[in-house]
């Protein structure tokens, strides 16, 4: 029976399981080295933080509601047009306006098994239906993804690379999976770790969405660019996409710190590129070390790895519980169909040598 006592929330919102983001430590315990959550260990550009500290003395100013500032630079940067470009507090909002946007109750929205917690998430909290769609050796499989395109199909969600994987479709693929899709299907390229991705094969959708009236492109600053803190995503859409979404945007969404260190961060190339070459140095070493003492980790293209166990008693449980009293803070993925796994972050020199040191250990118990 209907409680009539106090008001109820429309069918699928309470089957939504809320997002558990990556733990803290115990600093009380000694030094932390949180690899949880994918954050960069280079920190934020220092340009990027100067512009925050200049805004900050003038915050009784509400921020420009178009983050006009932002998107030029984002534009400059990457050759794109304005004008297609819409900005966010954080990518995760964006994933949430293209649900509310293009959903409507009973529509179904597509992710794969492995995918962003999220997606599942904005679905159901936009009326919709998840169907999730198994994926191929940890990776998205474009054939199954097609096979599940029914005629309640409106939107597919597809992380590239993805988290927490690693793994990614090479372009010709994604192409693909777009050619296969009908016209009216939205088709959502997350592409949060694009920066960090060194293959020739691979491109983050840009030129997609440009020859396209049904691809979205979204992106984020909490990773390379180091200001998660501040909550910043940008998507790259057609132009009615862009009309659409603004509707149901707030109007300001963006707030001035994260506009001007937004903009100072992504113009400054350096940073981003010793981001690049510290992360292709120590990616391949903690993959290797890692794979040396007897632990399957699947190949990846961002800045973090995910380290399977084997089930003799030296279960992902017990590697986490042994990590964390030793300050090692690492990502439990269970949520994501792996019981047994663990997602670790490229850290710092200190953290990465520490994590190897330690599950060397923990593996001769």
């Amino acid at each position: 029976m209907t409680d009539t006592l106090r008001p109820q929330p429309r069918p699928g919102v309470m089957d939504i399981a809320a997002y558990v983001p990556g733990k803290h430590g115990d600093a009380s315990k000694g030094k932390v080295h949180k690899l949880s959550s994918n954050e960069t260990p280079l920190g934020a550009s220092p340009d990027a933080l100067d512009a925050a500290a200049q805004v900050l003395s003038h915050a009784e100013f509400y921020p420009d509601g178009s983050a006009t500032e932002l998107r030029m630079a984002i534009a400059e940067v990457h050759g794109l047009n304005a004008q297609n470009i819409l900005c966010s507090n954080g990518s995760d909002e964006l994933l949430g306006f293209l649900a509310q946007t293009y959903l409507t109750a009973g529509d179904e929205g597509i992710f794969t098994e492995h995918g962003f917690l999220v997606y599942r998430i904005q679905i159901l909290a936009a009326g919709g239906v998840p169907i999730v769609v198994e994926e191929k050796d940890e990776r998205a499989d474009v054939d199954a993804i097609l096979a599940a395109v029914t005629e309640r199909t409106r939107i597919v969600f597809l992380a590239n690379p993805n988290n927490p994987t690693g793994t990614y479709l090479p372009f010709e693929d994604v192409r693909r999976l777009h050619a296969g899709l009908p016209k009216h299907v939205l088709l959502v390229l997350d592409a949060a770790y694009a920066e960090y991705v060194r293959r020739n094969d691979y491109e983050s959708g840009m030129e997609l969405v440009s020859a396209s009236q049904n691809v979205v492109m979204t992106r984020t600053f909490s990773k390379i660019h180091g200001l998660a803190a501040l909550r910043i995503g940008w998507m790259y859409a057609p132009a009615a996409i862009i009309d659409a979404v603004n509707r149901v945007r707030g109007p300001f969404n963006v707030n001035a710190l994260a506009i001007a260190a937004g903009a100072a961060a992504i113009r400054d190339r350096n940073h981003v590129e010793e981001a690049v070459a510290y992360n292709e140095a120590w990616l391949p070493w903690v993959t290797d070390e890692l794979t040396k003492i007897g632990l399957r980790v699947t190949p990846s293209v961002g800045n973090f790895v995910l380290v399977h166990f084997p089930q003799n008693g030296r279960s992902a449980e017990a590697a986490d519980a042994y990590l964390t009293e030793r300050g090692y803070i690492l990502r439990r993925v269970a949520g994501y169909g792996f019981p047994n796994a663990l997602r670790m972050t490229i850290g710092s020199e200190e953290a990465n040598r520490g994590v190897v040191s330690a599950l060397t250990e923990f593996m001769k118990i």
